[in-house]
């Protein structure tokens, strides 16, 4: 197949070629009696300049070789036949067809250096990228696996010894450590399910006010040292959404502010509906985005270089995939007060007596 869609290319690239050539060659016959022959030869030299840099090698030879044929068949006297009588058009002639395949040739490989240059610094780049993703993945993996190791075996060695107290502490630990695990895993299958791109969200009626409270219990141990200020609109309607992945967005985002503020930080979340859309709007009172952060935030991987350390750069990512998924869209900004502002806008339908069960 591949071979099949590389032979159809050179093959049209075989037929610009010859069509260029002839054509240039045409609109130059006429003019030949005040350009003169010399001047036809540079003008189909620049033209096969111009198709080396646009054509691989071989259909740039053809050019050369057609053009060299036209220009001493129906340009150098005497005109048409191959027989050439002066010397110096011998000369010309044979200049001609040396720097027109030479020009072609040089071309050519020079594109080529440029495109394997290119192809380098590429695989430069992404090896980069590879390695950036893999550290901090093992980086992510390790740090609560160690964690959970050295707390199993202590409770091992020395549970019969050791006071209730230590205990607590020991259990508290494993369950940070297993959390944070969970929520890598988590973050690693939900960036794989929003690139394969065939998320499909599963639409139901929901309780706006029971998906936001949902979330926030998931982070109510960091939230306890970020205040969080919750406010719901008047008359808020049962709304037909994809509960799973606007909870996930809404916890990834929460967590995204306990992680990247200070702690003591406060927080408000906002949740408004307003003709078909449901809008939410999260703010927090940390040191906001720099204009580039702001603008690369939801790519996947990416993680400010100021950032502390830890998380993989998935979590605003994810978040925009399931939003988008579901037609709506997400949007950052810094907010006139300071801090970052997230702005959530889902378009959805409103249960109402009227509404068929689907």
């Amino acid at each position: 197949m591949l071979n099949g869609f590389t032979d159809r290319s050179l093959l049209k690239q075989y037929i610009i070629s010859i069509i260029v050539t002839i054509s240039v060659s045409a609109i130059c016959y006429p003019l030949s009696p005040i350009l003169g022959y010399v001047s036809v030869a540079l003008v189909l030299l620049f033209m096969v300049s111009i198709l080396s840099v646009i054509l691989s090698i071989f259909p740039v030879l053809v050019s050369a070789i057609l053009s060299a044929l036209i220009w001493d068949f129906f340009f150098i006297p005497p005109f048409f036949t191959f027989h050439v009588e002066k010397t110096e058009d011998i000369l010309i002639l044979g200049l001609y067809v040396t720097i027109a395949l030479i020009n072609g040739i040089l071309n050519s490989r020079i594109k080529r250096y440029e495109k394997l240059a290119r192809q380098r610094e590429d695989r430069t780049k992404t090896l980069k990228l590879y390695n950036a993703i893999f550290n901090s993945i093992s980086h992510e993996l390790r740090t609560p696996l160690t964690t959970i190791m050295g707390v199993t075996e202590n409770l091992s060695d020395g549970s019969q010894r050791m006071a209730e107290t230590d205990k607590e502490q020991l259990y508290n630990e494993l369950f940070i450590a297993s959390n944070r695990l969970n929520r890598v895993v988590d973050n690693l299958m939900n960036m794989s399910r929003v690139e394969s791109g065939h998320l499909e969200p599963k639409f139901d009626w929901c309780d706006v006010r029971e998906l936001v409270n949902r979330a926030i219990d998931r982070l109510s141990t960091d939230l306890q040292t970020h205040p969080l200020h919750l406010e719901f609109g008047e008359d808020l309607p049962i709304v037909r959404l994809d509960f799973g992945l606007t909870e996930q967005a809404i916890y990834n985002i929460l967590h995204n502010i306990c992680f990247h503020t200070p702690e003591g930080t406060k927080a408000s979340f906002t949740v408004t509906f307003d003709e078909g859309i449901l809008r939410m709007v999260i703010r927090d009172e940390g040191p906001g985005f720099r204009e580039e952060d702001r603008k690369r935030a939801f790519e996947k991987f990416y993680r400010s270089s100021g950032a502390r350390s830890g998380g993989l750069g998935l979590g605003l990512s994810i978040a925009r995939g399931f939003i988008q998924a579901q037609g709506g869209e997400i949007s950052i900004s810094n907010s006139e007060k300071g801090g970052a502002e997230f702005s959530i806008s889902l378009p959805v339908n409103v249960f109402n007596i009227n509404t068929e069960n689907e």
